[in-house]
């Protein structure tokens, strides 16, 4: 019996985009018992759950072919190579590629230098396997080198996917019933420098809302505050289809730290960047990346960021502590105690959850409207997880009353008929 190959993703909402992509490739090259891992490089983490995972599905398969690619796999394929549960390692360029899936005798490892392509192209997709909402790629890639990070050796830098690419990629997914799209990249808000007429991440997602009226509810992916243009801000105060909520990549709060870290903002671009967000779109709820134990990272400085959480009105946070990344200029400076770095992410996740817990607490006695991902659970427009009181279809976009909270989630009573849904 033929065995359809098996997606296995780690990391970003860009990745996921990927996945499917590779799967409509594989599918159409007739893989058979194959696992393909698309790998994340953010973290030593990161890399170490890909490899654990790789060595568990080759005990669970002994006879599958395993292919590794995604990031973890261009910067680092001999890694992969080596491993013996590894049959092929696919770098994140050739991934895309239908010609990396075909029979025949290909390349054991297939990773070529990521920093000489140029441009991006669209890749259309039908939809996304058990899941509500569709991510869309507007760009790849990243031009800035903050100091801590690896990706853009694993991304090369920023390519954009022309407007018209998009569009036709939106309008597909919306004939195939999706209600909510996120678009995606590694640096959205770089969006169209490397376009004729450099459009802006503003003045694309205008033309996209205004060339797919049917789209209900439009959500970015994470955004750099210091970058937002002054079109994406009028959105943010006119458009009832860009969802209100923003996450926003942060990383840190004191400025010795962000110069160190090679960030574009300082401490107060943050700060007054969410106020006149606010100002603009009293709702607006804010998500951020935060790193805790950065490389000479004091105890005060790392009390900077604790207050960020409260000086930015922050909700929904995505903590790590600081990974060191062989050939980031940071791993060279003076090092965190382990140890400090997981204690002091320990205590941003704590403040996190309160001011989520609080946030939660304030949307008792409203309403919302529920993105269903499950036969009772979805997502607000606030990004909040959401409990419905009774069962609903799949994509379906349910209004309902908040009635209370329970273990981190709202609890939702549906009010009339659902909006449409997702079909299957």
């Amino acid at each position: 019996m033929r065995r359809a190959p098996e997606i296995v993703t780690f990391g970003c909402r860009l990745n996921a985009f990927e996945s499917e992509v590779i799967r409509g490739h594989a599918e159409a090259a007739g893989l058979d018992h194959t696992v393909i891992f698309n790998t994340c490089a953010v973290t030593a983490e990161a890399e170490r759950q890909a490899r654990q995972a790789i060595r568990r599905a080759r005990r669970d398969n002994p006879a599958a072919r395993i292919v590794v690619t995604g990031c973890a796999a261009q910067v680092a394929p001999e890694t992969y190579a080596r491993m013996p549960e590894v049959d092929r390692v696919i770098g994140n360029t050739e991934k895309l590629e239908a010609a990396s899936y075909w029979p025949g005798d290909a390349l054991r490892v297939q990773v070529d230098d990521i920093m000489a392509v140029a441009g991006a192209s669209g890749h259309l997709i039908q939809g996304f396997e058990g899941r509500a909402r569709a991510f869309v790629q507007i760009q790849q890639g990243c031009d800035h080198r903050c100091t801590f990070c690896i990706i853009p050796y694993g991304r090369g830098n920023n390519r954009s996917v022309p407007i018209g690419e998009i569009v036709r990629q939106v309008r597909t997914l919306v004939i195939n019933g999706y209600r909510e799209v996120v678009l995606t990249g590694v640096d959205i808000t770089g969006y169209g420098a490397d376009l004729p007429g450099r459009p802006s991440l503003g003045q694309m997602v205008r033309r996209l809302l205004a060339q797919v009226p049917e789209l209900p509810r439009l959500r970015l992916s994470s955004v750099d505050c210091i970058e937002v243009d002054p079109d994406l801000m009028r959105l943010i105060a006119e458009e009832e289809r860009l969802m209100p909520h923003l996450h926003l990549s942060l990383q840190a709060g004191h400025d010795m730290i962000l110069k160190r870290m090679k960030r574009r903002h300082e401490r107060r671009d943050a700060i007054e960047f969410c106020d006149r967000v606010r100002r603009l779109r009293p709702d607006m709820v804010f998500g951020a990346d935060l790193m805790a134990g950065f490389p000479t990272e004091t105890e005060a400085m790392f009390e900077r960021s604790l207050d960020l959480i409260g000086d930015c009105g922050l909700t929904w946070l995505h903590v790590f502590p600081y990974s060191e990344r062989p050939g980031t200029p940071a791993a060279r400076m003076p090092q965190v105690p382990i140890d400090i770095r997981r204690e002091r992410a320990k205590r941003l996740r704590e403040a996190g959850a309160a001011a989520e817990r609080r946030f939660l607490a304030s949307r008792v006695g409203g309403q919302a409207m529920v993105l269903v991902e499950g036969a009772d659970r979805g997502l607000s427009e606030h990004y909040a997880p959401v409990r419905l009181a009774g069962s609903a279809l799949d994509g379906e976009l349910v209004q309902a009353d908040i009635t209370g909270v329970e273990d981190g989630t709202l609890i939702g009573a549906p009010t009339g008929a659902p909006l449409g849904r997702r079909a299957a």
